[in-house]
């Protein structure tokens, strides 16, 4: 008989740090008379980015020109989908990308535009990686299985050495695995790693199954007929590469990085060393946060650890709140993790998987 999976708790402290970071985030949004969710700048974002998606698909694929151009399309093409990723379905999500619950359930399903399921990310990324953020065994977000060791707690085999090298390789495949592999294996396992994943309604079977064959004719079948198998196989691949490493370096610097820990809940009692806002800000950091093209692009998810203390509240108001969340951290004494530049992030991300693979 499988054992039943027993969940980390965090501390019962009373919350204090949790309870005053809402106190004074509310007071901010009231004295400014504002709303904590997206504006019209963020749904010209969005419908932007949706509408470069489908006229780039059309132009790619029924309007060929040169090879040139077909590859710089393809590489442009996947720049557009990962910035959807973070700025459409990422919001929508999290139910801050409008007031309206309608308008967010249409934002969230823009990952099915992109091919994968909804209810899977939803499970793994809203419930399980917010709440046990760099928690081996529980957090998906750092179990790549035996190619990389992505936090102290893991096994370190001999090839770990040249992970600092190998992982832009690894990150290009991550958009290809999780449409054609990491979906279905969910799916069929009813898991997400070893945590079992909620019951499925009828509704988010014919979900996962209409996505699917959506994206593998839109995709692969017409592609292929209109282009032939050699052509669609090489600017697919390009596509999904480029969407690959930008998803999975903007999500692994949030994380993965040489300042943030790793927390294990105590063998007895499972319980986690800090509490949960203490947790979240420890496990995470933030990137180029004055860079105003980086933050539009990746929707604000260069601001991780205000995303992480607050995924209600739309990624438009990340950089105001940062300065109330910083405040508070340094009136705790505790480390606010922050990188000046996308460079020196993945920089750190780099040294972090080097001394994974070391010792």
């Amino acid at each position: 008989k499988m054992q039943k999976l027993t969940f980390p708790k965090f501390p019962n402290n009373g919350n204090s740090l949790s309870l005053e970071l809402k106190k004074r985030v509310n007071d901010y949004f009231v004295k400014n008379n504002i709303s904590p969710n997206g504006n019209f700048s963020l749904y010209f974002k969005a419908t932007l980015l949706v509408v470069l998606f489908v006229l780039t698909y059309i132009h790619l694929v029924f309007f060929n020109f040169s090879i040139y151009v077909s590859i710089i399309e393809c590489i442009f093409l996947g720049i557009v989908i990962s910035s959807i990723g973070f700025n459409v379905l990422h919001d929508g999500s999290h139910g801050s990308f409008s007031k309206n619950k309608y308008v967010n359930k249409v934002a969230a399903s823009a990952i099915s535009l992109l091919g994968a399921n909804h209810f899977m990310w939803n499970m793994k990324h809203n419930m399980i990686h917010h709440t046990y953020t760099n928690v081996d065994g529980y957090d998906d977000d750092i179990d790549i299985g035996f190619l990389m060791r992505m936090s102290p707690q893991q096994k370190r085999l001999k090839m770990h050495k040249l992970q600092h090298y190998y992982f832009w390789i690894l990150y290009m495949f991550l958009y290809i695995f999780w449409i054609f592999f990491s979906d279905y294996h969910k799916y069929f396992s009813k898991k997400i790693g070893q945590i079992p994943l909620k019951k499925m309604k009828f509704i988010h079977h014919v979900e996962f199954w209409i996505v699917k064959l959506y994206h593998f004719i839109f995709f692969v079948i017409i592609p292929i007929y209109k282009l032939g198998f050699v052509a669609w196989l090489i600017g697919f691949f390009i596509v999904c590469a480029v969407a690959g490493l930008i998803l999975s370096i903007v999500f692994q610097l949030a994380h993965t990085i040489d300042k943030t820990i790793f927390p294990e809940p105590s063998l007895e009692f499972k319980v986690l060393p800090d509490d949960y806002a203490t947790h979240q800000i420890l496990t995470t950091a933030n990137f180029s946060t004055h860079n105003k093209f980086v933050n539009w692009f990746v929707g604000g998810l260069n601001f991780q650890i205000e995303h992480h203390l607050f995924p209600k509240i739309s990624h438009i108001h990340y950089p105001q709140i940062s300065k109330i969340v910083k405040e508070v951290c340094s009136q705790c004494n505790l480390q606010y993790n922050e990188y000046k530049t996308t460079r020196s992030a993945i920089l750190a991300h780099i040294r972090f998987l080097r001394q994974m693979g070391m010792n």
